[in-house]
């Protein structure tokens, strides 16, 4: 497990935050637009990029893309914080008895939930792993808490193939993928450019819900052996010392209930009607199926429609808006950094599409790719961008006209360009611990405790995201 102790030392050494990444990449980009960029004859070269940089930061339809980001991340976390996902939780962890079968159930459970939605899934794992922590502290059974933690945060690896996936989920809204590429004037040449990539050919395609099931079983398998194998921690005392048995410490909101207060009337009684937030989730309902309803037929998603799903479903859990609200301002605080990275990202899209260096590594791409080749150098190439843009959207913004137009070049058909950069941006989560922070601080793990473990997941997962694309 030395490895994982290294990679962990070298992040807390050498990586800065999030936001600093973003920002040496803007400066990053800025040197390299000025040194191999191709700009119009008059004008400044220098004011041309900050041109194209502002006009990207701006850019309105990315910015309803970063919106609709966060509402994934804020509703997920809202879902998993009502009484039913609570009672959920409580049953799942109930009739655990053994380590093995502890990693399992939260490793099995948490990529289920994740494939759903990828914020859902991160909080579910989380609070599943403290729960069966505190379990197993109540019952006095020794479990490998810090496996326990690894698995509840599998969810990461298979999140952006799955439902709310940025790339394949933004890639099916009619015009995106048009408005993407038609922004490089060396695809002039192409004179049908799709208009998008609908979701029945890269969520729910054949391969990928192959692969995804490939993962769901050998990861179980993984977590069922290394709880088998491995010697479990000493109890939990070292993580919940200081707390009774029992003890909850997860979230205020987990077990919402309706709010019962004789002197309240006028309009509280509104926020706290329960009549009110099933009136209000119907309307919700009805909506969506009058809108949706062909699209759902046909197996194409898109965020706005995901969105106004969880949207009613949330309010209908949680049975009074007073009780939403309360779970939308606890889960609010997990947004700040798309909703300040996104922009700088679609920031470096803006310099790199108008000043030529998107056609041009693409290009590079083209002469060093085949078809065979160019998905698995697009997937090596996402997981290493991984590492440095912790953002499945900030990179399909970054990388995603590059691949799409290598693709289109080499007659590769994009939705499999695409799920290789969704493969290979979701596998080094376990190598990048910056979503795993809402996990490290419900569980009170620390990176270095769940890494040996997370490392080897990503192996097993790797392995199977290779041969997936090699097979597809």
């Amino acid at each position: 497990m030395g490895i994982s102790k290294l990679i962990a030392t070298a992040y807390r050494r050498f990586l800065p935050s999030p936001l600093a990444i973003a920002i040496l990449l803007t400066a990053l980009t800025v040197v390299l637009a000025l040194a191999f960029g191709r700009f119009e004859a008059e004008g400044n070269a220098l004011v041309q990029v900050l041109d194209a940089w502002e006009k990207g930061l701006w850019n309105r339809d990315l910015l309803v893309f970063a919106y609709q980001m966060m509402l994934i991340l804020v509703l997920g976390h809202v879902l998993v914080l009502s009484r039913p996902a609570g009672r959920l939780i409580n049953r799942l962890t109930s009739g655990i008895h053994s380590n093995a079968q502890a990693a399992v159930i939260v490793g099995i459970s948490t990529m289920l939930v994740a494939f759903f939605n990828w914020g859902l899934g991160l909080i579910f794992g989380a609070i599943l792993a403290r729960k069966v922590g505190e379990a197993a502290h109540e019952k006095g059974l020794s479990i490998n808490y810090p496996l326990i933690g690894a698995c509840g945060y599998l969810g990461l690896m298979v999140w952006h193939g799955g439902i709310s996936g940025s790339a394949p989920i933004k890639a099916s809204e009619a015009g995106h993928v048009a408005a993407l590429l038609s922004q490089n004037t060396g695809l002039a040449a192409f004179a049908d450019l799709p208009s998008s990539i609908s979701t029945s050919a890269t969520i729910f395609s054949i391969q990928n819900l192959l692969i995804f099931a490939a993962v769901l079983t050998v990861c179980g398998l993984v977590a069922y052996t290394l709880g088998k194998r491995d010697t479990p921690s000493a109890g939990t005392a070292a993580w919940f010392a200081g707390g009774e048995p029992g003890s909850r410490h997860i979230s205020a909101a987990e077990n919402a209930s309706p709010v019962k207060n004789p002197q309240a009337g006028g309009a509280e009684r509104i926020d706290r009607s329960p009549f009110v937030a099933t009136g209000f989730a119907l309307l919700i309902f009805g909506a969506f199926l009058l809108q949706y309803l062909p699209a759902l037929r046909s197996l194409n998603l898109n965020p706005d429609m995901l969105n106004l799903f969880m949207l009613g479903l949330a309010v209908l859990l949680h049975g009074s808006l007073a009780n939403f609200g309360k779970a939308v301002e606890e889960a609010i605080g997990d947004t700040s950094g798309i909703l300040i990275q996104f922009p700088l990202y679609f920031g470096i899209m803006g310099i790199m599409n108008n000043c030529g260096l998107v056609e041009q590594i693409s290009d590079l791409f083209v002469q060093w790719g085949t078809p065979g080749s160019l998905p698995i150098l697009t997937f090596f190439s996402a997981g290493l961008v991984n590492i440095f843009v912790p953002s499945g959207g900030g990179q399909w913004a970054v990388q995603g006209p590059i691949f799409l137009e290598a693709a289109l070049k080499l007659d590769i058909p994009l939705s499999k360009a695409l799920m290789a950069l969704a493969y290979g941006d979701q596998l080094t989560n376990m190598l990048q611990p910056f979503w795993a922070l809402p996990l490290l601080g419900i569980t009170r793990l620390k990176a270095r405790e769940i890494l040996p473990y997370s490392l080897i997941f990503m192996l097993a997962g790797g392995s199977i995201y290779l041969l997936g694309l090699l097979l597809w």
